[in-house]
């Protein structure tokens, strides 16, 4: 396929905060869609205007070089690992060094239904995590829960935006964003794939803590509901040591759990967490 062919504003679809997405005009693939993966970085400003690196915040501040190449080989892996599980997703093909041909998919969502209301607003997507232990905004949110207690892969929904909202499985069915069926498939194939990323992580000695992934419909065929958007190192906590402690929890806790509170403010970090760049080096080196 021929890139600069595809890489024309008359193609141009969306861009995100990670990716560049292009429609595919001809050829092969015609009609799929291009991810084109760059190197913007969000994170946060300095009190010296200086760009921090952060991918648990919403706003690029800058770009890593050879970033957007480490994430497209990282989630190709991930994909083609998938694919011989038997996981559906949108992939179909890795084709240069920071872009893939992907079937077009809508993300599961619901147009505004009252725009005559002042702060009525549409959902644009939905996020999807499981949590193996109780980390990061489950312990933060249920801090009568002991710290990295072993959960049975614990699915959450998450409203995507600015502000990341949980909301309940019974509000997406009340509200007809989601069947009543498609909630309780999604549920069961959040827990697949949850299964595979772990079992893959584990062959390695490693504890996959929890991760967030993306759904959606494809907009061919029947509709139906697939893994879409990336499997990024930025959106799995992962950890090295984990040992079980036979009272479901990690017997490394004590030692590696850092937790503080000033109010209602809550922390939670584990000191044997991987960085994403070591993610990165243990799958790609």
């Amino acid at each position: 396929m021929e890139l600069d062919r595809v890489l024309r504003e008359e193609n141009f679809v969306y861009s995100g905060k990670s990716k560049d997405i292009y429609r595919i005009p001809d050829g092969e693939y015609k009609g799929k869609y291009a991810f084109i993966f760059t190197d913007r970085g969000t994170g946060y400003l300095d009190r010296d205007n200086r760009p921090v690196f952060d991918p648990g915040y919403d706003n690029v501040v800058g770009e890593i070089p050879g970033k957007g190449a480490i994430a497209c080989r990282f989630a190709t892996y991930f994909f083609r690992l998938l694919a011989v599980k038997n996981v559906p997703s949108h992939y179909i093909a890795t084709v240069g060094d920071n872009a893939m041909v992907v079937e077009p998919a809508t993300p599961i969502s619901m147009p505004e239904q009252a725009p005559e209301f002042a702060g009525s607003a549409p959902l644009l997507n939905l996020e999807w995590t499981w949590r193996n232990s109780a980390m990061g905004s489950f312990w933060r949110r249920y801090p009568f829960v002991r710290p990295c207690l072993d959960l049975p892969r614990v699915v959450e929904a998450w409203t995507k935006g600015k502000t990341d909202k949980l909301i309940t499985f019974e509000s997406l069915a009340g509200a007809g964003v989601m069947s009543e069926e498609e909630i309780s498939y999604v549920k069961k194939f959040v827990k697949d794939i949850a299964a595979v990323i772990y079992e893959e992580f584990a062959a390695r000695g490693l504890h996959v803590i929890d991760g967030k992934i993306e759904l959606g419909r494809l907009q061919g065929g029947d509709g139906r509901i697939v893994l879409i958007d990336e499997i990024s190192p930025d959106v799995l906590r992962v950890c090295q040591g984990y040992a079980a402690d036979g009272n479901n929890g990690c017997a490394q806790a004590a030692a590696c759990i850092q937790t503080s509170v000033s109010g209602e403010d809550r922390k939670i970090s584990a000191r044997k967490q991987l960085p994403a760049s070591e993610l990165e080096r243990i799958f790609l080196s």
